[in-house]
This record gives structure tokens, C-alpha cells and sequence, in this order.
């Protein structure tokens, strides 16, 4: 008889070791960690233990994650606040950049916006102007894009920090359609990731894109 027939004896008989019980305590089995022979039911115990001890580390992750999470929020509902309270376009920048750096800890940001209805909107940075292959990027955008910066035109928005930054995140701003596009930076090459979740700065995205409709 082969061991598949033994298991599969087993499984269609759950009552056999109700009739055979003293068969249970005969039984040894390889120790999980060691070559000496224990019990059936020690063994028993060591699974559920480790079992035990997998599903509190994973409950330890996931409170982990809340906690993240619940923090993010926070950040996202004072940036949202102080932006919804901003009483001109040139408080409601400052107020993006501050959060941006001082709550979000993000060293580098910047923003550029365009289209027709923006013209002679004003001399700032923000609406200087931006090439057309860059405007069909943002614009392509679906999703924030996250990794290495591959375009030097954005780059170039950080100014002199931005040969110290390593990795980017772009966030398209639309209204019906793209106007402008939000860019942070950072000095660490993992900060923002092509594998990361982008729904917080999607949103961030949004928010500012939003406020910026105010005043344009």
C-alpha cells in the first residue's frame, strides 16, 4: 500500500481513530526543528503554535498599517483645511509648499500650470512656461507617477536642489482636463517607488488641483 492510499483511507475514514484511539499515542512523528521523533499530538501543538505566532505578527503588521494610515489622514485633512482657508493664489502656494515640507516631510516640491484660460494669470514660477511633450505626459497621467526622474524639464522645477533628488512623484491637476502638474522630490531613491501605493497622493493631487480652480 502506498501512502497516498494510507491519507486517502484517512480522510474518507475520520472515525477511524475514534475506534483505534490508542493508536494516537503510538504514533511519533520527525520533531519540526530536530531529527528526534515526537508524539502526534506534540506535534500538533507545535503547528498550532507556530500558526499562532504567524497570525500575531501578521495582526502586529496590520495595526502597523492603521496606524500609518490613520496618521496619513490626519496630515491629508490639515493640508485640506489650511488650503479651503487660504484667501488668496499666492497664500494657497505657500501654504501647499509648507505642508508639503514641514508635514509630509517632502524636501522638494513644485507646480507648473498652463492652458488658455491661465494667461496672464501671473509672473510666478508656477505658470512659466512648459513644453508640449511635458504637457502630454502630465496629461497622460491616469495614476501619480512614482520612481526615478526621467524628465529633465520637471527636474529642472526643483532648481538648485534638484541634482540631489533621486526619486519623483508627479501628480497630473486636471479640471475637465489637464492644466498643470504637481511635482515633489526626494533625496532618497526609495521614497517614492514605481511599486508603491499612490492613493494618498492621487488624492493630494486632487485637493490641490481643486483649490487652485479657486483663484484661476
Amino acid at each position: 500500500m502506498k501512502a497516498d492510499d494510507v491519507a486517502r483511507y484517512l480522510r474518507e475514514n475520520p472515525g477511524f481513530f475514534e475506534s483505534y484511539a490508542d493508536m494516537l499515542a503510538e504514533i511519533t512523528v520527525p520533531h519540526p526543528h530536530g531529527g528526534r521523533a515526537i508524539p502526534l499530538s506534540d506535534r500538533q501543538m507545535l503547528s498550532l503554535r507556530e500558526k499562532s505566532r504567524a497570525l500575531e505578527s501578521r495582526l502586529t503588521e496590520l495595526l502597523q498599517i492603521g496606524e500609518e494610515n490613520d496618521a496619513i489622514g490626519e496630515k491629508m485633512h490639515r493640508l485640506s483645511v489650511a488650503l479651503l482657508s487660504a484667501p488668496d493664489l499666492q497664500s494657497l502656494l505657500s501654504v501647499l509648499y509648507l505642508h508639503l515640507r514641514e508635514d509630509f516631510a517632502v524636501p522638494h516640491s513644485a507646480l507648473r500650470i498652463w492652458g488658455e484660460a491661465f494667461r496672464g494669470a501671473g509672473d510666478a514660477a508656477e505658470f512659466r512656461p512648459v513644453g508640449e511633450q511635458l504637457k502630454r505626459y502630465a496629461a497622460s497621467l491616469s495614476q501619480p507617477f512614482c520612481g526615478p526622474s526621467g524628465d529633465a524639464e520637471a527636474a529642472g522645477w526643483f532648481g538648485e536642489g534638484a541634482s540631489h533628488v533621486r526619486s519623483v512623484a508627479h501628480m497630473a491637476l486636471r479640471d475637465k482636463e489637464c492644466f498643470g502638474m504637481l511635482a515633489l522630490g526626494s533625496e532618497d531613491v526609495l521614497r517614492f517607488y514605481p511599486e508603491m501605493g499612490t492613493l494618498y497622493l492621487k488624492r493630494m493631487g486632487e485637493l490641490a488641483g481643486a483649490a487652485l480652480l479657486r483663484f484661476l
